[in-house]
This record gives structure tokens, C-alpha cells and sequence, in this order.
């Protein structure tokens, strides 16, 4: 993991930056969606969060050989926020007072990571197309649709998770 401070003469160096961001983002919400996953209780949305974790050990490894690919290496760059979002989700799932409640928490965190890391591959797939660089773009591209298409399953989940929880609050 790269430490250090660097200057950004051009595009080029910004999304090779970018790149290192994304896989440190992409390692921790690995190991984020394991501690999820263990203290969801609603199946569906266990199922969800395994099927992600599955999916994310792809994202990591597509991260890495973009990474090696523009630069040769896969050093990456510690991402602050999503150590800080998943911090806030392990927060509020141990403040949940009833089970439908920290699924409920655990899903509107699962999705500001999920709309984080959405934000994080548009803009690589961006920098990747102006920049010629077709074969990042593409891979680029299919982690997006899975980004958007786990967000898109967690809202389906959060529609009856929602609802329980709001009836527990009655």
C-alpha cells in the first residue's frame, strides 16, 4: 500500500491514482461485506451480501490487473472513506435496537459504499476512455454494471427489511 504523497502532472497520473484508491476500496469492502454478511439476519439479504462478497473477490482481482496493466505494479492507496462508511455501518448495526433495524442499517450502508465505489468506477471508466485506454474501459465498465446491479438487488431487499422495521418501531 502507497503512502506517500504525489504530485498529479496529468490525467494520466490522476487515474493511476484513482486506480490505487479503487483497489485499496474494492479490498476493504472484501473484507467489509464477510463482517456484513455475518451480522445480517434477514435471508434474502444475507443472500445478497454473500452473492456480493462472491462477485467482489472478481472486482479485486480486475481491479489488480488494471492497476498492473497501467503501471506494471499493484501498489495500492489506502481508501479513507471507505474505512470511515464501513466504520459508520458496524456503528449503527451495533446501535440497532431489533434485528429488522440493523438490516435496515445494514443496508443503507451497504448502499452509500455501493454508491461510493459506483462514483470510483465511473470515473475510472471515464479517465480510461479519454485516455485511449479501451481495454481498462472495458473492464472498468463490467465492474460498473456489477456495482449498479448489487445496488439495485439491495433496494429490492430493503423494500420488505424497511417495512419490518418500520413495523417494529410501532
Amino acid at each position: 500500500m502507497k503512502l506517500v504523497s504525489e504530485k498529479l502532472p496529468d490525467l494520466k497520473a490522476l487515474y493511476i491514482k484513482h486506480l490505487r484508491t479503487l483497489l485499496s476500496t474494492e479490498e476493504q469492502a472484501h473484507v467489509g461485506l464477510e463482517r456484513l454478511f455475518e451480522v445480517a439476519i434477514d435471508p434474502q439479504l444475507k443472500q445478497v451480501f454473500q452473492s456480493d462478497w462472491r462477485e467482489s473477490e472478481a472486482r479485486v482481482s480486475r481491479a489488480r490487473d488494471i492497476l498492473r496493466h497501467a503501471t506494471g505494479g499493484t501498489d495500492s492507496l489506502k481508501c479513507k472513506v471507505l474505512h470511515a462508511l464501513m466504520e459508520e455501518a458496524e456503528e449503527m448495526s451495533r446501535d440497532s435496537a431489533h434485528d429488522s433495524v440493523r438490516d435496515a442499517a445494514l443496508i443503507a450502508a451497504a448502499q452509500r459504499i455501493k454508491h461510493y465505489e459506483i462514483a470510483l468506477y465511473g470515473t475510472a471508466k471515464r479517465f480510461a476512455e479519454i485516455l485511449g485506454l479501451t481495454w481498462d474501459a472495458e473492464l472498468l465498465d463490467r465492474t460498473l454494471q456489477e456495482e449498479q446491479r448489487a445496488d439495485h438487488l439491495l433496494t429490492n431487499v430493503a423494500d420488505h427489511v424497511n417495512q419490518s422495521a418500520a413495523k417494529e418501531a410501532a
